[in-house]
């Protein structure tokens, strides 16, 4: 019988044809690990915002394992030695950098994992997928945690500069409508480079690596940290956080949940229960974004009063208000909303889930501390922040960090 075509040519939206390169990518691709991705939205509730952004983590992370072939290509082209099994790990790592990731992302990670963090979920998926394909990930786990002996490989798969923000700059650019995000990430590639097995950039490569480092600033005020988008994640943590309570309590209604979903609600998962009971990880590879929304249409008619008006308030788009700013707020502000709400016969019980406060960053894009090395024509390597004319590329690489309160606005006069 004949041996099936497993390098497939994908349309992307954002690149056009890609290769799916190699047999073990496909079957990788394949597994269902990573068909879950399908079914995780890459903003989470920024479709509330912008609402072309439906585009899936399974998108970005074919984008990230494009980039990835197309960076290799570069630096081998510039003469540095990199075999077909170090250019297929690398991809292999890129593809599956984001397997980890739940529904909704940071904000499953904050209500229903008890500081687990998405990386280390990813990590050990890996190490799952790598005893299913007899050690053929074992490359590409050492690039991933770091721990290969050529450290450009980690840092095209997690630094400053690399592939998957590469990816996701560009494709919630466009999906979202913000042409802030285009970064020209090919022209960047094309500027790679390698000096004793470290990533740089050659010195051309300066206005698009400072165009990259503004898209991504803009992209957060914009996009990642938009007011609205924060509102929509406090209400959904705080359906979440009531869902909870609610399934801990003997004599209430349950809440309706998937197998996999009520399992999250109910225990407290820690990182140690993930890593010494298997049940935990087969659950979470089930667990996607329809869970958690079946769980809120269904929530929306419960006879719990908080739930049941949570519930409706998202399905219906019916936000709290949302105050924003750089520094954190009063106490006199709260302590004036909280009496708002009291005046609306708000019970005293129901405050903490109707005002919230609160500080956002958004933990997928933090920066790693590693620098952007520049390569001038002379063959030195500086920092960016010494090549640059920008005044302010420093302030173009801090993390964004926003305080909020928000609150139930229906029930204020």
């Amino acid at each position: 019988m004949a041996t099936p075509n497993k390098k497939k040519i994908l349309n992307d939206p954002v690149y056009g044809f890609i290769t799916i390169p190699t047999e073990l990518l496909f079957d990788l691709v394949e597994h269902p690990y990573f068909q879950r991705l399908r079914r995780i939205k890459q903003l989470g509730l920024s479709e509330y915002v912008y609402p072309g952004a439906l585009h899936t983590r399974f998108h970005h992370a074919l984008g990230a394992m494009h980039l990835m072939g197309q960076a290799m290509s570069t630096l081998q082209s510039k003469g540095h030695f990199i075999s077909s099994e170090e250019c297929e790990a690398a991809q292999i790592a890129i593809l599956l950098h984001d397997v980890g990731h739940g529904p909704f992302s940071h904000v499953l990670e904050c209500c229903l994992l008890d500081d687990v963090p998405h990386e280390q979920i990813s990590l050990m998926l890996m190490h799952d997928l790598n005893r299913q394909f007899g050690g053929a990930l074992s490359l590409a786990i050492r690039m991933f945690e770091g721990t290969y002996e050529r450290p450009f490989f980690h840092q095209l798969i997690s630094s400053q500069l690399d592939m998957d923000r590469m990816d996701y700059l560009n494709r919630d650019g466009y999906y979202t409508g913000v042409a802030e995000g285009a970064i020209g990430a090919e022209r960047i590639i094309k500027m790679l480079d390698l000096v004793d097995d470290q990533l740089v950039v050659e010195a051309k490569g300066i206005l698009s690596v400072e165009n990259f480092l503004n898209a991504r600033r803009l992209m957060y005020w914009q996009v990642y940290l938009h007011k609205t988008s924060i509102c929509c994640e406090s209400m959904m943590i705080q359906i979440l956080r009531r869902a909870r309570f609610l399934s801990r309590q003997e004599g209430v209604e349950s809440v309706f949940a998937s197998d996999v979903f009520r399992l999250f609600l109910r225990d407290s998962i820690s990182m140690q229960d993930f890593q010494t009971n298997r049940m935990y990880l087969d659950a979470f590879t089930k667990l996607d974004d329809f869970d958690v929304w079946t769980c809120v249409k269904q929530g929306a008619s419960h006879p719990d009063p908080i739930f049941s008006q949570l519930c409706q308030m998202l399905l219906n788009r019916k936000l709290f208000k949302i105050m924003l700013s750089t520094e954190p707020f009063a106490g006199e502000l709260l302590t004036q909303l909280e009496k708002q709400l009291r005046q609306t016969g708000m019970p005293e019980d129901w405050l903490s889930y109707f005002l919230v406060e609160g500080q956002a960053t958004n933990a997928a894009y933090l920066p790693s501390g590693d620098r952007i090395a520049i390569k001038l024509k002379g063959g030195n390597v500086i920092d960016i922040a010494d090549a640059s004319d920008l005044s302010n590329i420093q302030v173009l690489t801090n993390i964004v960090r926003r305080y909020y309160v928000c609150w139930a606005r229906n029930f204020v006069e």
